[in-house]
């Protein structure tokens, strides 16, 4: 069963026009979830069995419904409201030692065993190319529930309270005299799985994420320069009090005043740089130089052909100097407000927390259970994950996070020790190689760091490096109360593709004589 539907708007004259959903919205809702609350067992009953019956060694079967909010304003305008549902199940098989995988949209018993028989059908396809046999680490029989930490559902809370605070939020950015354009918008997801596997697990989970975020724009009319500042914080598992616990209203004015006085920053000069990077800016180069070169999937090649492989090798695991001692990276499907924290993955096994880089040296994969045997791990570390329920389990990124030190270091002692360098915060433009190796990342804002002082904005910054250098060259960690969690919404991955969602935490840190271009240079 799929629905998709559109709160259209309905607004007065006024800057906050009066919007609620429609009834028949909520009604739509409400008979959705009553239909896969009715229907989840009596088709995870028949998935089984009929795999069973039909030979397969292994099946499991995801029932899962997903409500997906999105609202969008520019300056004092509202530009879209919009509320989705979908629904449906799939059926993954082993058969003869090869995955098949089938789904649907309709919840019955004779759809479930037809799209199982599909399943099985796939799987024997399949069999004629593979060159291995599969072969799965063993899992716990698991049958419980697992709700993700939020305090107030979004899908609760009215539209018109949304949208209050997102124009509110607009004003503040828009309060500095020089900004011209200012837009704003939140995406609230609601994800409901149902698992159960031949090995006799049955687990229900529930999970909200949030990815709330503006732009502000600065003009200057006469040289036709423009600047654009992000928000900072990044999306993360939490409900509505999000846009309470977070100082939005502070940053939107901060990044008004930001866009403006990027307007009259000096060009940077290239060369080599300390840098001092903040959280805001360091969960992305976390992501792309240590959370996919350490998929294990990407390492044998599996994922080559759409997003590259990895510079770390099967016999990497204990003799690889990624980082400086101090570097450790754990990977983490535990961490509190993670947008890939989960009870368990899609195939029954229970988050975990392990390292992947400790005292600099890369010490561990992200595995599956079809993963596992492959580097001698008589367990997986669940990170198996579908993106919807017509999609495909594949293995997807834990939370991954650099560890801060333990010394309670500050911003300020990170920086007091730089002699030339600069200050990075937010996320930018970035490039990396299908190695994951060599790359280039710019960021939102630039301050000069000169003797120990944070200075004036820079622009038209990006720093390049390689990964084993990069981690090589951090020689500072912040404390505990410089660290926090950032991530995205969007980590593309498979064919066809997946997009994914995992967070990133990392304290400030600080990186020695890293090479700075400036981008604005022909």
């Amino acid at each position: 069963m799929t629905t998709a539907r559109r709160a259209f708007l309905k607004t007065a004259t006024g800057a906050f026009g009066a919007v609620a959903l429609a009834p028949w919205i909520r009604e739509a809702e409400a008979a959705q979830a009553d239909l896969v609350a009715r229907a989840r067992a009596t088709v995870a009953d028949a998935v089984l069995a009929s795999a069973r019956r039909l030979g397969a060694s292994y099946a499991d079967v995801r029932v899962s419904r997903y409500r997906v909010e999105s609202i969008a304003t520019r300056e004092q305008q509202v530009q879209n409201v919009s509320r989705t549902q979908t629904a449906g199940f799939g059926v993954r098989v082993l058969v003869n030692g090869t995955w098949g995988f089938a789904a649907s949209p309709t919840l019955t018993a004779e759809e479930a065993q037809r799209v199982t028989a599909a399943a099985v059908e796939i799987a024997r396809a399949n069999a004629r190319l593979q060159r291995r046999k599969i072969e799965l680490a063993p899992a716990a029989t698991i049958e419980t529930s697992w709700k993700s930490a939020f305090e107030r559902d979004p899908f609760d809370v009215a539209v018109d309270e949304k949208l209050q605070f997102l124009l509110k939020l607009n004003a503040a950015a828009a309060a500095t005299k020089g900004v011209s354009f200012v837009s704003s918008s939140m995406l609230w997801v609601s994800e409901e799985k149902y698992l159960a596997t031949s090995d006799g697990s049955r687990i229900e989970q529930y999970a909200i994420r949030a990815s709330p975020e503006f732009e502000v724009t600065a003009v200057d009319s006469k040289s036709g320069d423009f600047q654009t500042r992000e928000s900072l914080a990044g999306a993360r598992s939490m409900g509505y009090e999000f846009m309470s616990n977070y100082p939005w209203m502070a940053e939107a004015q901060r990044a008004g005043e930001d866009a403006v006085e990027m307007l009259s920053a000096r060009p940077v000069e290239p060369g080599q740089y300390d840098l001092v990077l903040d959280p805001s800016h360091l969960w992305l180069t976390i992501h792309e130089s240590i959370g996919h070169s350490t998929e294990l999937d990407r390492a044998l090649g599996w994922e080559a052909n759409y997003a590259g492989g990895s510079f770390l090798t099967l016999t990497s695991m204990g003799n690889v100097r990624i980082g400086s001692p101090i570097v450790n990276f754990v990977a983490d499907r535990t961490q509190p407000a993670g947008l890939a924290t989960v009870g368990y993955d899609d195939e029954g096994v229970a988050a975990q927390r392990w390292h992947l880089v400790k005292d600099g040296i890369f010490v561990d994969w992200q595995t599956t259970r079809d993963l596992a045997p492959l580097v001698g791990r008589k367990s997986s570390y669940g990170c198996l994950h579908s993106a919807s329920w017509d999609a495909v389990p594949i293995p997807r990124m834990p939370n991954v996070s650099l560890e801060p030190s333990q010394q309670l270091a500050s911003l300020a002692e990170l920086v007091s020790g730089v002699e030339r360098g600069i200050l990075i915060h937010g996320a930018g433009s970035y490039s990396i190689d299908q190695q994951r190796y060599n790359f280039q990342f710019g960021g939102q804002t630039f301050r000069e760091i000169v003797k120990g002082r944070i200075g004036g904005m820079l622009r038209d910054v990006a720093y390049q490096s390689r990964t084993t250098d990069f981690w090589q060259a951090c020689d500072g960690l912040g404390g505990p109360e410089t660290y926090r969690l950032d991530g995205s919404f969007y980590d593309g991955k498979g064919e066809p593709v997946q997009s994914s969602r995992v967070s990133h935490g990392a304290p400030a840190a600080r990186f020695r004589r890293i090479h700075v271009l400036n981008t604005g240079r022909r």
